[in-house]
C-alpha cells in the first residue's frame, strides 16, 4: 500500500473510496429490485423448480438468479388479462391518490402561502401544531381518525382515506420552505405596483414556488400510492382497497403472479419519481434547513 500512497495522494484516494462504498450500498439496495424484475419472468414450472422449497414448504436448496433461463410473459398475461380484482384495485389507487394530490393542491398550497407571507395571532403556535401532527406516525392518530369519519358516517367509502390525505400537514411544511425563500422584496414591489394579494399569488407565488409543490406532489404521490395501513383500517369492502392491498392477498403458490404484480404496481412510482427528481431532491434539502 506504501507504493499506492506514495503514487495516489490522500486526497484522490478517498474519492474512490467514496464511490466504492456507495456503490456496494446501491447494489444491495437494487439487488432485490432486480431479482423481483427478472424472476417475474419465470414460468410455472421454472418458478417451482426454483423455489420449490420455498413455496412449498420442502428441503433443499433454492436456486436465485437475476434471468430466468427461458423467460416467459404468462404471469404478465396472467395478470392482465385474467385477473379482473387487479383492475379494480388498481383504478381505486389512482381515484384515491389523484384525489388527494387535488386536494392538497386545493389546500395545502394556500395554507402554505400564508404561514410564509402573512403575519396573524396565533401564527407560531398553529404552525407549530402543524409539526407536531406531522412527525406523529398513523398508529398514534389511528384512533381520533376513525372516530371522526365514524362520526362524519364515511367510514369504508373512499373519502375515509381521501380525507385525511388531503390535509396531511407534511406537504404544508415543504412548500412553506420554498414560499419562505421568495423576496419580500420583490412581494413588496408587487404591492406598490397595485397587483392585488391573488395576483401576487398567482403571478409570483406559485412560478417562484413551483419546485416546492411539485416535490411536495411527488412525495405525496409515492406516499399514497403504497398505502397500506390507511386502507386496511377505513376500508373493510374489499372492492374499494387499493392496489398495495392487492399482493398479500396473492397465495404463495402463485408467486409469479405476485412478482408481475410487484413489477407493476412499481412501474408509476417509478416514472412519478423520475420525472420529479430534481424537484424531490429540492424538497429533501428545503426540509433540512434551518430557519
Amino acid at each position: 500500500m506504501k507504493w499506492l500512497r506514495e503514487r495516489m495522494p490522500e486526497k484522490k484516494i478517498l474519492p474512490h473510496v467514496r464511490r466504492l462504498i456507495l456503490s456496494v450500498i446501491c447494489l444491495f439496495i437494487w439487488l432485490p429490485l432486480l431479482l423481483m424484475a427478472g424472476n417475474s419472468f419465470l414460468s410455472r414450472g421454472e418458478m417451482l423448480s426454483r423455489f420449490g422449497p420455498v413455496l412449498n414448504g420442502g428441503t433443499g436448496a433454492v436456486k436465485v438468479t437475476l434471468f430466468p433461463d427461458f423467460p416467459t410473459l404468462s404471469p404478465f398475461v396472467e395478470l392482465l388479462l385474467d385477473s379482473p380484482g387487479f383492475f379494480v384495485m388498481f383504478w381505486n389507487s389512482c381515484l384515491q391518490t389523484g384525489a388527494v394530490l387535488l386536494g392538497q393542491m386545493l389546500v395545502a398550497v394556500p395554507a402554505a402561502w400564508a404561514f410564509a407571507m402573512y403575519s396573524f395571532p396565533g401564527k407560531k403556535v398553529l404552525f407549530m401544531g402543524y409539526i407536531i401532527l406531522m412527525i406523529l406516525p398513523f398508529q398514534v392518530l389511528m384512533t381520533p381518525d376513525y372516530f371522526v369519519l365514524n362520526q362524519m358516517h364515511i367510514l369504508d367509502t373512499h373519502l375515509a382515506v381521501i380525507l385525511p390525505g388531503i390535509f396531511s400537514t407534511f406537504p404544508v411544511f415543504i412548500m412553506y420552505r420554498f414560499f419562505r425563500g421568495i423576496p419580500r422584496s420583490l412581494i413588496e414591489s408587487a404591492r406598490l405596483d397595485g397587483a392585488s394579494e391573488w395576483q401576487i399569488f398567482w403571478r409570483i407565488g406559485l412560478p417562484l414556488g413551483s419546485a416546492g409543490v411539485m416535490s411536495a406532489m411527488v412525495l405525496s404521490f409515492l406516499e399514497c400510492w403504497s398505502m397500506i395501513e390507511q386502507p386496511m383500517t377505513f376500508l373493510k369492502n374489499r372492492s374499494l382497497w387499493p392496489l398495495s392491498l392487492y399482493l398479500p392477498d396473492i397465495a404463495a403458490d402463485r408467486a409469479g403472479l405476485a412478482l408481475a404484480a410487484s413489477v407493476t404496481a412499481l412501474i408509476p412510482a417509478i416514472l412519478v419519481f423520475l420525472y420529479g427528481q430534481t424537484y424531490l431532491e429540492q424538497g429533501i434539502i428545503a426540509a433540512g434547513v434551518k430557519e
